[in-house]
């Protein structure tokens, strides 16, 4: 088999997909939807365990890097599959710039998991911010790109696409990606996140310190970044589809654009067991600079927001905020009304991990529309976070086909 040969074939088939009539469609959703223009609910699926399915695991291509593209091709054909879902897929792929970043991470310090032991998957972070006098330790690199490098790479993927699918850059500084310009997922990493519920009440002054230094560096990169032109339509980052009549599309362009042309995203969820206030003074007052810098944000990931809309509110520019499984929709629906995208995000346990429970699904979907109609909410579905189908391929689908079956007789 010529390898090659054969990514190319997939990334033609993942442009025509990406550019036929249904994806067309599907952006004009979005960009009413996201403008607050409801006709119905989208449905988006944001994650699906492709590696536990054959076809992403047994790759065909046995170079590393071809593996690489091919699962990231194959992947986009399988949600092609899924049909009735208003996902995206985009004719082009990103390369990621060879920026420069600290050897011990991004803030200059390590944030290491602790050993994983036995059959256990998961483990916790050690911190590397100990004593109060470690926060000296801290260091972000200035913005820099290495030219040399990330030619090497964009040249080296155009030549296995060859034209099949556009290639963009992604060049924006490390602090202001999606987990690594939102605060509380690093601090709860080189901190620990119990510690840092301590902290609020044993050192609040020092863990004011510590986020404003952390803010600061952040908006330092941002500066740094649109400074020497490193944002593209590329970098919209919502959580969702980035589509809206007020911002440019997301697109392959190497045209720089500033944060005023972006969508901007947060969430804090290792901030889940503060309260309104706390997460307030300890976690949102620093984040909100760094969201207003953007043309429209999102907020939110798998916390639960209930007790904490009033306090996202006060973002100038929000327009879509979510409701995880764990929030109560009823009393978010309210609070969200029609002046903000409510973005509801089933369990996926109880959505497709074991199975499909039918009824179950329209059960729990048809009290979801009761509530947003009666609070004339603009909202949409986000399936997210699914760890397994326990192997099942057809789960996704055939969840997604009864959401569809369902809004249909709504909407």
């Amino acid at each position: 088999m010529n390898e090659i040969q054969y990514i190319r074939d997939l990334a033609k088939e993942v442009y025509e997909f990406a550019v036929s009539p249904e994806m067309n469609r599907r952006r004009d959703l979005w960009r009413d939807h996201n403008s607050l223009i409801f006709s119905r609910p989208p449905i988006y699926i944001r994650k699906v365990p492709f590696y536990e399915y054959e076809e992403g695991i047994n790759l065909k291509s046995t170079d590393p890097y071809l593996r690489s593209i091919e699962y990231d091709l194959l992947y986009k054909l399988y949600l092609k599959r899924i049909k009735t879902d208003d996902t995206i897929t985009e004719p082009y792929l990103t390369v990621r710039a060879d920026v420069d970043v600290h050897p011990d991470g991004v803030f200059g310090v390590p944030a290491e998991l602790e050993e994983k032991v036995g059959d256990v998957l998961c483990a916790r972070y050690n911190p590397s911010i100990v004593e109060e006098e470690d926060i000296k330790k801290l260091c972000v690199l200035p913005y820099r790109v290495n030219e040399e490098t990330t030619q090497k790479k964009l040249e080296r993927l155009q030549e296995v696409l060859s034209g099949t699918l556009d290639v963009v850059v992604d060049r924006q500084a490390p602090l202001c990606g999606m987990w690594q310009n939102d605060i509380s997922t690093a601090i709860a990493k080189i901190r620990g996140l119990e510690q840092i519920m301590w902290d609020a009440y044993d050192r609040p002054e020092w863990l004011h310190e510590l986020l404003a230094y952390m803010r600061d560096r952040i908006l330092e990169h941002i500066d740094q970044t649109e400074a020497k032109g490193g944002f593209r339509l590329c970098n919209h980052q919502n959580q969702a589809m980035p589509y809206c009549r007020e911002l440019e599309d997301p697109s392959a362009s190497d045209k720089p654009v500033s944060t005023k042309q972006l969508w901007g995203y947060m969430a804090a969820q290792e901030y889940t067991t503060f309260g309104p206030a706390q997460f307030d003074e300890f976690m949102f007052r620093y984040q909100k600079p760094i969201l207003e810098r953007y043309g429209l944000t999102a907020y939110g990931c798998c916390e639960d927001l209930t007790h904490k809309i009033d306090v996202i509110k006060t973002l100038n520019n929000l327009r879509r905020i979510a409701v995880s499984p764990f929030a109560n929709v009823k009393k978010c629906a309210e609070q969200i009304g029609s002046d903000y995208v409510l973005s509801w995000r089933p369990n996926p346990s109880s959505a497709c991990s074991r199975g499909v429970d039918e009824d179950f699904v329209r059960g729990e979907l048809r009290n979801v529309i009761d509530i947003c109609n009666a609070n004339k909410c603009k909202w949409d579905i986000t399936l997210k976070d699914l760890e397994t189908t326990s192997g099942d391929t057809e789960a996704v689908i055939k969840w997604t086909k009864v959401i569809r079956d369902e809004l249909e007789k709504h909407y």
